[in-house]
């Protein structure tokens, strides 16, 4: 049992690694979302349309009501425009909610029906993603987010 456990810590540590080793890649103190590559928008655009759209909406703009829990004790997936808060974390969190889920990445029991993509987008997938969604914001906010990239290297 104990092997097991500690079998289990050392993979899920080595899986955080991997997520910090992939955001990385572009340098320390680099913005690694792409949202200034036009190739890699557009396909972040489509992957995008293709796996988030039908909960962040085709438009980015969330599910109504995203600030309040539904019947089941859920938040409605909040937008990723700049009305909502996505822009409030830094790149290396982000990536990993989107690949492991955010009941994953909060932990202490929050209950998310966002669950982690990392099966199904490869982790350059998920930068360009995100790199799509950070390609929508006004400037002011795109400059706050790459600040709060830089303090959080």
């Amino acid at each position: 049992m104990k092997r097991t456990i500690w079998i289990a810590t050392v993979l899920a540590a080595l899986a955080g690694a991997g997520s910090y080793w992939a955001i990385g890649q572009a340098g320390a103190g680099a913005n690694t979302l792409p949202y200034d590559d036009a190739a890699q928008v557009a396909r972040g655009r489509a992957l995008y349309q293709t796996h988030c759209a039908s909960c962040h909406g085709a438009d980015l703009a969330g599910e109504p009501g995203w600030r309040s829990r539904d019947a089941d004790g859920y938040l409605p997936a909040p937008p990723h425009d700049a009305t909502g808060h996505t822009w409030h974390h830094p790149d290396a969190v982000l990536f990993e909610i989107t690949k492991y889920g955010t009941q994953a990445v909060v932990g202490g029991g929050y209950q998310s029906r966002m669950m982690g993509f990392g099966t199904i987008l490869s982790d350059e997938e998920i930068l360009a993603t995100l790199g799509y969604i950070k390609s929508t914001w006004p400037r002011r906010i795109v400059e706050m987010h790459d600040e709060m990239n830089a303090a959080s290297r």
